[in-house]
């Protein structure tokens, strides 16, 4: 595990393992009373280890630095507090990057997870009418607007000869959109576990999931700036993440429950919700950069991001990468 981490966090920051002398002054520089600041959600290693940090803290207090936990509902409000410099290490959807990077949020990739596209879906009240993708014309639909279900909205209607102009749009973050959903006033809603796993348990219905259209990876980013300056106690946060994650994967129920007297979230919905997720860091490739590249190309078609981007621009490698 800690050669893994090492080899994201060398590949993430750009650093050459025959620059010693570099890694040697960026961990002098972490005992300088560093703060690191960790964005998370109601999901995810991030979400599980904010109550189970204690290991993390001391590891970090070693290296003369301390730890912040900073909630958000969603990936881009994360990025967007990224780019004001308040979070140094987050973990987000595949399409909160695409938008950040988009809209110049100075951060890298530095590790992924397996794609989990059953953990989102488009749902609609279990006695709507609407049966079919193509059902979906002119109907009101809530979601988080660059969030992961954005793009998945986008291959849904590409699949069924609908565009983003043939709906009732309204951008909603999950609370509200729920609420919307629940009192009849959106007629469907694209959205992510464990919000989805609740919304179904109490009798949503799926219309259609990401299986077959969209990857659903979550990524772990961090600010550009303290990836460079910091790489000792990036991979000391990547680290804890990948030993939690791994253990998580192996307790459904246990984290589940853990999961549940945190975050309010009922403990069923979130062991629905582990069901469909699968934990551990893995590496930034070639491959998963042309994947976001592939999300990056249908936002620019239809003009939901300022600008064209590559998504590679925010991934330093390094000469020695090589994906494990």
């Amino acid at each position: 595990m800690t050669r893994l981490i090492l080899t994201l966090l060398l590949a993430a920051v750009g650093c050459n393992r025959s620059s010693g002398s570099e890694l040697a002054t960026s961990q002098s520089a972490a005992k300088s009373g560093a703060v690191v600041r960790i964005g998370y959600q109601k999901s995810g290693a991030p979400f599980l280890l904010k109550s189970r940090s204690e290991s993390l803290a001391a590891r970090l207090q070693e290296q003369g630095a301390t730890l912040e936990w900073l909630e958000f509902q969603a990936g881009p409000l994360l990025l967007e507090a990224m780019r004001a410099g308040s979070v140094d290490v987050g973990y987000v959807g595949e399409t909160p990057p695409v938008f950040a990077q988009a809209g110049n949020v100075p951060f890298l990739y530095v590790a992924h997870e397996a794609p989990a596209p059953q953990a989102e879906a488009i749902i609609v009240p279990q006695r709507s009418p609407l049966q079919r993708l193509s059902d979906l014309r002119g109907k009101r639909v809530a979601l988080n607007r660059g969030s992961n279900v954005h793009f998945l909205l986008l291959q849904a209607l590409a699949k069924a000869g609908l565009t983003l102009d043939d709906l009732q749009v309204t951008f909603l973050p999950p609370a509200d959109a729920r609420a919307a959903f629940d009192s009849g006033n959106v007629d469907a809603w694209v959205i992510w576990d464990p919000f989805f796993a609740a919304a179904e348990l109490a009798g949503a219905r799926v219309l259609q999931d990401g299986e077959g259209l969209v990857d659903n990876h979550q990524y772990y980013v961090a600010r550009k700036e303290f990836a460079a300056a910091q790489p000792k106690l990036l991979q000391i946060v990547l680290g804890a993440f990948d030993e939690l994650g791994k253990w998580a994967g192996e307790h459904p129920e246990e984290t589940a429950k853990l999961n549940a007297s945190a975050s309010g979230i009922s403990y069923d919905a979130l062991l629905r919700a582990e069901k469909r997720h699968t934990y551990g860091l893995l590496p930034i490739t070639p491959d998963i950069l042309q994947r976001q590249q592939r999300i990056a190309d249908a936002f620019v078609k239809v003009n939901a991001i300022p600008r064209a981007i590559e998504t590679k621009q925010a991934f330093v490698a390094n000469n020695n990468w090589s994906a494990h």
